[in-house]
């Protein structure tokens, strides 16, 4: 792949991923949809790791299957993006690059949460969402590897 062709794709991950970071942040401090738009009166906090997924495991009966779905896989869903994007737009790429990001960012957002009182401060949502952004990375790497085997036999045609 050309150097030209290598930046203009950087630059398109890199739109993708300001206008994913722009959706995240609708997402998880305004959206309406996700009962948003209330400020607690008290902080909300779970510290207590796998607390939150097993009670939502164990109630799914209870509070319905969507969401469980929405709660547990919903936040591994809305981090994928990220993971996949942020490793398309930046040069130095990596597994654990990848891995603290996504926690670092999780991170950032529960401790908004917390302060902002929209949402709850948990744990769970931190593991969660790294993963998601794991995920991310390896959809980037399986497809990274897919291009390059692609390009490499373009390349034996000529």
């Amino acid at each position: 792949m050309s150097v030209r062709k290598a930046k203009i794709i950087r630059a398109f991950g890199k739109v993708l991923f300001l206008l994913y970071v722009g959706f995240l942040i609708y997402f998880l401090f305004v959206a309406e949809w996700y009962g948003r738009t209330e400020i607690a009166d008290d902080y909300r906090y779970n510290l207590e790791l796998f607390k939150e997924i097993r009670r939502f495991i164990t109630y799914r009966e209870q509070i319905g299957t969507f969401t469980v779905f929405a709660n547990l896989f919903g936040n591994i869903l809305i981090f994928v993006p990220y993971g996949f994007f942020i490793s398309l737009a930046s040069r130095s790429r990596g597994f654990f690059k990848t891995l603290f990001c996504s926690m670092g960012l999780s991170l950032g957002v529960e401790i908004v949460q917390l302060f902002t009182r929209v949402g709850s401060f948990d744990v769970d949502d931190i593991l969660l969402n790294t993963v998601g952004g794991v995920l991310g990375y390896i959809i980037f790497a399986i497809c990274n590897q897919i291009r390059r085997k692609h390009h490499v036999r373009n390349r034996k045609k000529r």
